[in-house]
């Protein structure tokens, strides 16, 4: 989800980011308003797998939201492929550690200027949809992929929430864009909508890209 904001040309007049994670959410809040504070933090920390486990280990809702917006930018920049319940620290032999602050912290930058004015909200999916709802609204879905539904823990999303969101979608008064692994269930799910078949490529550590097929799935007419 993240990534598409980010590539948006330009902002839309009514930007809204939702994530059900209370991590995500902080992180987003305090690079939004509390940018050299967190800047501060993320100078200080070194790269290495005994912090990293050691951070790992640490109850997030025991820190300061700022120790806690540094902590998880720096579990996801050097967890294996960026999976939040299963981190493991992630080595590569041919490029640097990926935390490395004179490259985070120029990013974090572009990261604070393009969240003015944006809303961040914490809700779950269908609250979302419900309370932003508008023939004037664009909605991008970026669900768990299929057979992948705890990946974001116990009780986030299971297989039935792809039932439950399609049929929400189809009441859907705005537009919607939702992109999902390509699987004879996500396909069955979303028949009743416009569905296309793309290939992508997914590139984890330093093993090189894997070419894999998506769906992007529309309520276009």
């Amino acid at each position: 989800m993240g990534g598409i904001f980010l590539r948006r040309a330009r902002p839309a007049p009514v930007e809204v980011i939702n994530d059900i994670s209370g991590d995500v959410v902080n992180f987003f809040r305090i690079t939004q308003r509390h940018p050299a504070a967190l800047a501060a933090e993320l100078r200080s920390m070194l790269s290495g797998r005994e912090e990293f486990d050691r951070l790992r280990r640490v109850d997030p809702t025991t820190l300061t939201d700022i120790e806690r917006a540094a902590r998880f930018l720096y579990l996801q920049r050097l967890t294996f492929g960026g999976k939040i319940r299963t981190r493991c620290f992630g080595v590569d032999k041919v490029n640097s550690s990926r935390f490395d602050p004179r490259k985070v912290l120029p990013n974090l930058d572009r990261l604070t200027a393009r969240l003015a004015g944006v809303t961040i909200e914490r809700l779950g999916y269908a609250d979302v949809i419900a309370r932003y709802d508008d023939p004037r609204a664009l909605f991008y879905l970026d669900p768990p992929y299929w057979d992948c539904e705890d990946d974001y823990g116990p009780g986030v999303f299971e297989r039935a929430d792809f039932e439950r969101l399609a049929d929400q979608l189809a009441t859907l008064r705005g537009r919607f864009i939702l992109s999902i692994n390509a699987t004879d269930g996500a396909r069955a799910v979303f028949s009743r909508f416009a569905i296309e078949d793309v290939e992508t490529t997914y590139t984890v550590g330093a093993q090189g890209g894997k070419r894999v097929r998506e769906l992007i799935i529309t309520n276009k007419e």
